[in-house]
């Protein structure tokens, strides 16, 4: 009996060790930005004709950043890298349409390009990585257009943010 009860204790061992193959502790980051460990995300730039979406992209970014985990976030002076970015592009798209007016449509989706690069702190002409990042939602046409898509920008962001620091924090 104690013979079988060793047998099961090794083989719970055994599937426990099992079960953890494939993952590893420590950083899983790109090797560029090992000795990366804080991360300034000063205001980005708008080139959009979006008002205030620059104010709107950089906190969803350093929420995000914030939110992985990865990094820290900090001032510049403190930073071991500075993440630049400019929003620019939002675009627009008709999903669907009035049944009886086809050139009006019901429902939208939003789609936003930042563009990012993370240079180093101490030698900002040293870039350390860039990219391009793009996110979307989707939102129903109301009788305000300006504010159905004013509402349905934060989300988007989020979307392009989260692809963003995946890309900083995993290397894809």
């Amino acid at each position: 009996m104690i013979r079988l009860m060793k047998l099961l204790a090794l083989l719970v061992a055994a599937g426990v060790v099992a079960s953890c193959a494939g993952y590893h502790l420590g950083s899983v980051k790109p090797a560029s930005l090992t000795k990366v460990k804080t991360i300034a995300v000063p205001m980005f730039t708008n080139a959009t004709l979006h008002p205030r979406a620059e104010a709107l992209a950089t906190s969803a970014v350093a929420n995000a950043v914030v939110q992985d985990g990865t990094y820290r976030l900090t001032s510049v002076d403190r930073a071991d890298a500075v993440l630049e970015g400019k929003l620019s592009a939002i675009s627009y798209s008709a999903i669907t349409n009035n049944r009886f007016d086809t050139l009006k449509p019901e429902e939208l989706a939003n789609t936003v390009t930042i563009q990012w690069t993370l240079r180093d702190a101490r030698n900002p002409t040293h870039v350390l990585a860039t990219g391009v990042a793009f996110g979307s939602s989707q939102f129903s046409v109301a009788a305000n257009l300006q504010t159905a898509r004013n509402d349905a920008l934060p989300d988007a962001l989020e979307r392009a943010s989260v692809s963003l620091v995946s890309s900083l924090a995993n290397g894809y």
